[in-house]
């Protein structure tokens, strides 16, 4: 289901928003949609990868240690 909604801008910004949309031959509107939608898909499989990441390390063998070196242990040579 699709809905619509209400965005403002300035004239400038709309104007430019017109001229982009124009070169792509699509309106105002779903340029806009497209933008958006692909930016909410983007950070989906962000999320994902990450939950996907954290997982794999909870899950794995590999010890971290659990705490930050310090800055001298870090540098020791």
């Amino acid at each position: 289901m699709k809905q619509n909604i209400t965005l403002s801008l300035d004239a400038g910004t709309l104007q430019r928003a017109r001229e982009l949309a124009a070169r792509q031959n699509v309106s105002v509107s779903r340029f806009l949609a497209a933008d958006l939608a692909e930016q909410v898909d983007s950070d989906l499989r962000y999320q994902q990868a990450k939950r996907q990441a954290i997982g794999w390390l909870q899950d794995s063998a590999l010890e971290l240690g659990g705490r930050y070196l310090s800055r001298d242990d870090a540098h020791a040579r």
